[in-house]
Formats: C-alpha cells, structure tokens, sequence
C-alpha cells in the first residue's frame, strides 16, 4: 500500500490551501484532515496555533509551507515545482516569498476590517480553526476566534494609517495577473510552480472574503476563474517556458511590485530591527506605510540574499537586466 501523508489544517488558510493543492498537483497521497482541539495537542511542540501542519508516513508532524515544498521536491521526484532553470527558480523562490509575506497584509486587512468580513471569516474559522478550549463553531469560539484575529491586525500592519497602501498593492497584484492567466498559463509555463501556489493559497481567500471577492470580479474575472482552477490541479500536464519568456509577462509584472514594495519594506524593516528601532516607515506609491520591526522577515531578506548569492556568475548575470529593472537588484547584493 502507498504510503499517505496527513495534512491538517483549515480551508481558511491560505497557507494550508497552498500546501493542499500542491499536494494534488503532485499527485503526492495524502488525505486532508481539518484542524481540531485534539490534533492541536498533538501539533503542539510547533510553533502555537501553526496551520498547516503535515504528518508524514512515519507519524512525525512538520510545519512551515516553504521548506515543507522543498522537502517533498526531495522526497518525491515526480512533477516537481520547482523551475529547472536556476535562476527561474530563484524567481519563484522570490515570488513565493512575495506571495506568503506581503499578500497576506491586504487579506489580513480586508478580513478583519468591515463587519460583513469579520462575520463572515470568524464563523468560517471558528468552526475549523481550533484555536482556544471553547466548542468548535459556538458562538463562544467564534467570537474568541474574531477577537484573536483583530488583535494581531497592528502586528501585519493591517491598520487605518497603512489602510491605503495595501489596498493599492491588492490593485496591483490583480492587474499584474489578469492580462496573463488561462487555462494553462502559470507564472514560469504551462505548469504551475511553487510561486503559483503561493498566490493561489492568498488569491483564493481573496476570492472567497467578501469585499475582496466583489474587487476580484469587478477587476480581474480571469484571475477569479484561474485560481478556482487551481485548487486542484492533478489533471495538468504541462512544461516550463524558455528563460526568456519565464521571465516575462506575468512575473515580470510581480517582481516590479516586489521591487517596488516589498524589496524596500524588507530592507527597511532589516535595518530597523538592527537598530533596535520600535518602528519603520516606508512610502511606496507616494503612500505610506509604518509597523514595527518583525524579526522573522529579517530572516526572509537574508534567505533571498543567501540564495542569490549562490547562484552562479552566468545565471546573475542573465537575471541582472531584469532586476534592476524591477528595482529588486540593489536590495538583493546589499549587506
């Protein structure tokens, strides 16, 4: 019999439906398992609350989407999501990152700012999201569950002063999708890639909330149908495209707004957490943004520097026009 793997987690998790489609995509055995009080017991030793969270065959349980995608690339060596061509593959390793870290902020803001939203999202949550000792979908979990989320809105920087900007930046990353997404067009080829993945787990939250559902399909109807699309994605077959064309178009359009934002947001918040600064200020758009220093995008920063790093003088040097272009080339050789 084939060996299965368990994936818990919640379908209010961009992060756990990233993770599940990928899944399918592979053709990996697994069976999906919603989160529960018991299994958060079990799930503990990781970080609190962690979702999602993969048991593998053995019984032992592992987080943390990015570096569970590439253990999986080395467990399982069929239709890997990782970009044959390196430096494509730094791109999505840069695009995923874009995807995880800063495309959560307008969901984070768009999820817990209007009333419609919140009920909405903290029903949906409180049934499946096990975080407290109260009964799943009571009225005591989901309120719990809502005020949780409200109150980590200042630490994703998800408040009235930075309201605008990441509202624009939603704008932003739908229209750089819209005029590039089909029924078999992804981010690198006619297969989807680990970067594709990541926006779908964000894009399809965003697609399903209220208010952002409404600005999806008044702006971008084909992103809308291509990442329903997405969600299970077992039947496509598919190649990546050549260097040129990867890394054009659709990714082209992502990096200038990585380049743009968030390039800049992680440099700033780097050098404000050295510094011991409570607070960083960026403005981006002639908009403005401001949050405190979060360590663990000091880490995202060094890892896509590290990674640059080891990429071999030719595959820099074909990436450079495109980078600096974009505006990420200074942010990604800076120490």
């Amino acid at each position: 019999m084939t060996e299965r793997y368990r994936l818990i987690g919640s379908t209010a998790s961009p992060y756990a439906i990233k993770l599940r489609a990928l899944l399918r995509y592979r053709r990996i055995p697994f069976d999906w398992v919603i989160m529960t009080r018991a299994l958060r017991k079990q799930t503990r030793h990781l970080r609190p609350n962690l979702i999602p969270v993969l048991q593998y065959p053995d019984g032992t349980f592992h987080g943390e989407t990015t570096t569970l995608a590439y253990d999986l690339e080395a467990r399982h060596s069929q239709r890997s999501v990782i970009p044959e061509d390196k430096a494509v593959a730094f791109v999505c390793d840069l695009l995923e990152d874009l995807a995880d870290e800063w495309a959560v902020k307008p969901l984070f803001l768009y999820r817990w700012w209007d009333a419609e939203d919140q009920d909405y999202v903290s029903r949906w949550a409180g049934e499946e999201w096990s975080t407290s000792d109260a009964e799943p979908g009571s009225a005591e979990e989901i309120e719990q569950f809502r005020r949780r989320q409200i109150s980590r809105m200042p630490i994703l920087g998800a408040t009235a002063e930075n309201k605008p900007l990441l509202e624009e930046s939603y704008h932003r990353i739908l229209a750089a999708f819209e005029p590039h997404v089909g029924m078999t067009k992804y981010l690198f080829g006619s297969r989807p890639s680990l970067a594709d993945f990541a926006w779908f787990g964000q894009l399809s939250e965003l697609a399903t909330d209220p208010t952002p559902m409404q600005i999806m399909r008044q702006e971008a109807p084909f992103t809308d149908h291509w990442v329903r699309r997405l969600d299970d994605a077992s039947g496509v077959d598919g190649a990546w495209y050549p260097r040129e064309k990867a890394l054009s178009g659709m990714s082209e359009a992502l990096l200038s707004i990585a380049g743009e934002l968030y390039m800049p947001f992680l440099a700033a918040n780097a050098q404000a957490f050295a510094n011991g600064m409570e607070r960083l200020e960026i403005n981006v758009w002639g908009l403005s943004y401001a949050i405190s220093p979060f360590k663990y995008q000091v880490k995202c920063l060094g890892l896509l520097r590290d990674k640059f790093a080891a990429l071999d003088v030719e595959n820099q040097t074909a990436l450079k026009p495109l980078l600096e272009r974009t505006g990420c080339w200074a942010h990604l050789i800076a120490r």
